[in-house]
């Protein structure tokens, strides 16, 4: 598969044209950025990690039922993925109280909730990607209700299959940002990536927190976390 010219260059990824117009490669970058990108900063190794973690992921979940972008790992840093036009939406969902939704309400973190939250932010820097609401999104044009209704059912069922995988690992899946895309035929497949950049995992033993949290609240460690939930995915790989 030929590299061909860059066509979007973000906060952790570059996405580069291919010979296929139907495909595209995503590669990863060690840049990090936190608070809408009012932090910036780099993770050695980070873009490795995120990569094989989120390939791996998405493959599991493919594997389960949902439909992803992904086709296939091409180097440590470089996957191979369907073109989708991105759905202007973060997906949030949420198994216990931290970060902005504790500081939002003040409620302290670690409250595990009796069923998980999901909230909705509208993708735009320009306005700090704020809350958005599903009638807010129908006015908008956004995302249809029948998309909404697959973006939930699809977000629900992630969840389940993170929370339990991660389980397995001695890991608690806290909460986690995902994103979806449209395909050609408008069919909605689940994009972007799944990484400690966008989830925040906690052990479960102890409450270490194993994600980007500890860039953006300057804990120290960052590349050893990151390192260290790497190597608990790969264990429970082997098996």
């Amino acid at each position: 598969m030929e590299k061909k010219e860059l066509l979007y260059e973000g906060k952790a990824k570059k996405v580069f044209a291919t010979d296929d117009p139907e495909l595209l490669i995503v590669s990863y970058k060690d840049d990090a950025t936190a608070f809408n990108g009012k932090k910036k900063g780099t993770i050695a190794g980070k873009g490795v990690i995120n990569n094989r973690m989120s390939n791996r992921l998405m493959d599991k979940l493919e594997q389960s039922g949902i439909p992803t972008h992904y086709v296939r790992e091409l180097s440590d840093r470089e996957t191979l993925v369907k073109k989708v036009q991105i759905v202007p939406l973060e997906v949030i969902v949420r198994n216990v109280s931290a970060g902005s939704f504790a500081k939002r309400y003040g409620v302290e973190e670690g409250v595990v909730f009796d069923r998980p939250t999901l909230e909705f932010s509208y993708k735009n820097d320009a306005l700090d990607d704020p809350l958005i609401c599903l009638p807010h999104i129908y006015a908008l044009g956004l995302a249809s209700e029948k998309e909404m209704d697959t973006i939930k059912a699809y977000s629900y069922g992630i969840n389940r299959f993170l929370k339990d995988f991660w389980a397995s690992c001695g890991v608690t899946l806290v909460d986690f940002k995902i994103e979806f895309g449209r395909l050609p035929d408008g069919k909605i497949v689940l994009a972007d990536e799944i990484s400690p950049d966008t989830c925040r995992l906690w052990d479960s033993a102890t409450g270490k927190k194993l994600d980007k949290d500890r860039f953006r609240r300057d804990l120290g460690g960052v590349e050893e976390a990151y390192a260290e939930i790497m190597g608990r995915l790969e264990a429970a790989d082997r098996g």
